[in-house]
């Protein structure tokens, strides 16, 4: 006798999984050649971060394979300890932060040489929301217990954030949360209200910093055009349509700041051209579209909800980091995710990646046999 039960039990997305696992490949080859000359000449040896980021990678797959075989229900358990844990790292950035690159955002923590807990506070803050939802779902409309608690606790992420001065992180989880907070049906008069102070304080917020409020005025044209948001055009440019070939970005050569990291999608159009930078939205979509697929199809709200707010943190920074190298929205840093080097950024992906092809598992097994196999039994 034959049910449609799916009886596979190693299944796995690979509409997911092969984009992403082709672009952490891809990663060693960009980030080698984006960041062998500051390499050279911060550290005289032009493969330091190479190696550090070929762990990274590393790192992240196995990531990948092992939170892929966790039940994600078990982060509906765990969300309130690992929103408490992942803010409490945030705070503490604040009073025992590693200042990097003029900016105090990371921890040192073991083997973790620089630790950034707003990677983590995005991941816990998406597992936090898709619980409080599903728990919330017979009074979903209540200011009182809807919706309060879950803007309390992304005022309090953005609050701290915008102490550390990561404006960037803070406008980008501020839209995550009310987003992931309109597709889970809360009021959507207390959400416009939110979503309008949020963003005027927001504006607010960037403008009273020099260095941000510059950014803007010179995106807006009242200043001289912004050093960063020139040599990324300047860098797209360069490739045309099949790039200038591997290794042979000069931009990369201490023109472009972070060529490894906020830049490295400037250096790929360099390189790589229209049809490298093509290949990578192309990856990207894909990855965007099956998550929203894994989403509709999840067996349960919780899944449901999580699996859209993995989906809006890949998009929105994708989105963010690609639009800020082509000159579309004001310069700030951000990393493209599985491909920019950094630790704590390229693994916390992986890891929501992970979450989300067990997400995908669970949905194609949850299939009911149907009547005629049932009376056949």
């Amino acid at each position: 006798m034959k049910t449609k039960l799916n009886k596979i039990k190693t299944y796995l997305d690979w509409w997911i999984l092969l984009p992403v696992l082709g672009m952490l490949t891809l990663s060693v080859v960009f980030v080698y050649s984006a960041s062998a000359p500051y390499s050279i000449a911060k550290f005289g040896d032009q493969t330091y971060l190479f190696m550090r980021h070929i762990l990274m990678v590393s790192v992240s797959i196995l990531s990948i394979i092992c939170f892929s075989r966790i039940n994600y229900h078990t982060w509906q358990k765990l969300s309130k300890p690992i929103m408490l844990i992942s803010f409490l790292l945030l705070f503490f950035v604040l009073i025992w932060g590693t200042e990097h690159n003029g900016a105090k955002r990371w921890l040192s923590i073991g083997f973790l040489p620089l630790f950034q807990p707003v990677e983590l506070v995005k991941l816990s803050l998406v597992i936090f929301f898709a619980a409080m939802l599903t728990k919330k779902q017979e009074c979903i409309k209540s200011f009182k217990e809807a919706f309060a608690p879950l803007i309390l606790c992304l005022l309090l992420v953005c609050l701290v954030l915008l102490y550390q001065k990561n404006r960037s992180n803070m406008i980008l989880i501020f839209i995550i949360g009310i987003s992931q907070m309109f597709i889970g049906k809360i009021n959507k008069k207390y959400l416009l209200v939110a979503f309008l102070v949020g963003i005027l304080l927001c504006g607010v917020a960037v403008m009273s910093e020099g260095y941000s409020a510059k950014r803007v005025l010179s995106f807006l044209g009242y200043n001289e055009p912004e050093h960063h948001a020139t040599q990324s055009l300047i860098s797209i440019g360069s490739g045309g349509l099949v790039g200038l070939g591997a290794g042979k970005s000069k931009q990369s050569h201490l023109f472009l700041p972070e060529s490894y990291g906020d830049s490295i999608f400037a250096v790929i159009g360099e390189e790589w051209g229209f049809i490298g930078s093509l290949a990578i939205i192309i990856g990207f979509s894909i990855i965007i579209w099956r998550g929203i697929k894994v989403a509709i199809r999840a067996p349960d709200t919780f899944g449901f909800y999580l699996a859209t707010g993995i989906v809006l943190i890949l998009s929105v920074y994708f989105l963010m980091h690609t639009a800020i190298n082509v000159g579309i929205v004001p310069t700030t840093g951000l990393p493209l995710p599985f491909i920019s080097y950094g630790g704590t950024a390229i693994i916390m992906y992986s890891v929501s990646v992970g979450i989300l092809l067990n997400i995908s598992k669970k949905a194609n097994y949850f299939e009911i046999p149907q009547q005629e196999d049932i009376a056949k039994v």
